[in-house]
C-alpha cells in the first residue's frame, strides 16, 4: 500500500532537488543571454539609425543634383 506512495514521494523529491539544481546552474547562464540579447538589439537599433541617415542623406543629395 505505501510502495506507490513512497515512490510517488521519492519521484517528488527528486524533481525538486533537480529544479533547484538547474535553476542555481540556469539562472545565471539565462541573465548573461539576456543582456546578450539586449546587447544586440541596441547595436542592431544603432546601426538601423546610422543606415536610415545614409538612405535620408543620399536621397537628398540626389534631389539636389538633379535640381541643378
Amino acid at each position: 500500500m505505501f510502495k506507490p506512495v513512497l515512490t510517488l514521494a521519492a519521484a517528488g523529491v527528486i524533481g525538486v532537488a533537480l529544479w533547484k539544481i538547474l535553476s542555481i546552474l540556469l539562472l545565471p547562464l539565462a541573465g548573461a543571454l539576456l543582456g546578450l540579447v539586449a546587447t544586440l538589439l541596441k547595436v542592431g537599433v544603432v546601426v538601423a539609425l546610422v543606415f536610415f541617415a545614409l538612405w535620408l542623406w543620399r536621397r537628398n543629395d540626389k534631389r539636389e543634383t538633379s535640381a541643378d
